[in-house]
């Protein structure tokens, strides 16, 4: 399976970067392939532009959405890793999906609204937050941000949802131990989602 892990975090060493390393490094060591999209680091524009836009013209879209789409377009899975900011994706998350997962990439037009270009293939997010996990799903943030985000993505793209990993109360002053359990609980999703042979 070839993997894409896309997160974005402004900092160049944070728990989002190590989430998405750790998630990397385990889908490589059952033998699939991982490209990482490191989206703060490449320096992507999460801006739509008036071109992509669909109208009565066809969308143009720039030279950075058209090497994305051929760099992910023999992916089998999209892993997103993100922290939580006002209970929603960073900006620079939801522009990358806005450009890229948008038509001719992740669904065409149709009559009836839309048809999915990616089925078959899989979705698996992880999320990060300051506020404590069980706040975040007992005020309905969790399932508001999975009904928008991750099932709508998931909709109109064809895509199927393999898990939606969130660890809540991750403060500056995190233990080294506690990264590393988190850090452990990456390894063992990815291990139920795409090796559940090897699920102890």
């Amino acid at each position: 399976m070839k993997h894409a892990v896309i997160f974005a975090h402004p900092r160049p060493k944070s728990l989002t970067g190590a989430i998405a390393a750790t998630y990397a490094s385990a889908v490589r060591e059952l033998g699939h392939t991982a490209k990482v999209r490191d989206l703060y680091r490449m320096g992507f524009d999460p801006r739509l532009q008036a071109s992509e836009i669909p109208g009565p013209a066809e969308p143009r879209f720039g030279d950075d959405v058209t090497a994305e789409r051929k760099l992910l377009a023999d992916c089998d899975v999209f892993a997103f890793v993100y922290p939580l900011w006002f209970n929603a994706p960073p900006a620079m998350i939801k522009g990358y999906v806005d450009r890229v997962f948008s038509m001719g990439f992740g669904y065409e037009p149709a009559l009836h609204g839309s048809d999915p270009l990616l089925t078959g293939r899989r979705l698996i997010t992880f999320t990060s937050s300051g506020a404590p996990e069980a706040w975040v799903r007992d005020t309905g943030a969790m399932n508001a941000l999975t009904a928008i985000f991750d099932s709508h993505l998931a909709a109109v793209c064809g895509l199927t949802i393999a898990d939606h990993v969130h660890t809540g109360g991750v403060t500056p002053g995190v233990t080294a131990e506690a990264v590393e359990q988190i850090l452990g609980d990456v390894r063992a999703a990815v291990r139920r989602a795409f090796a559940p042979e090897l699920v102890s």
